[in-house]
């Protein structure tokens, strides 16, 4: 059973986890990287990476997890960008 903040926790990772998941979505979709910028998504990639540290010299499985999946969500969403860039240049 979960505790409230355990609760709170697996909520405000998946959600913050998911969040740039639409931009990816919108260019596999339009196959266009037009009006995306590949900024944030590589920006907060790179700084999850430091979240997964933290979460692996606290000991917490929910911080790994959820920042593991949105590393690869950030840079998928980075990689589509520079794929569909070359392809229409």
């Amino acid at each position: 059973m979960m505790d409230l903040t355990q609760v709170i926790g697996f909520v405000a990772g998946f959600g913050t986890t998911f969040a740039a998941l639409p931009d990816l979505i919108a260019m596999l979709k339009r196959r266009s990287s037009v009006g995306m910028n590949p900024r944030m998504a590589a920006i907060t990639g790179t700084f999850q990476i430091l979240w997964v540290i933290y979460g692996t010299l606290i000991g917490s499985r929910n911080i790994i997890m959820w920042n593991v999946i949105a590393i690869v969500t950030n840079y998928l969403t980075v990689a589509a960008y520079l794929h569909f860039r070359r392809r229409f240049q």
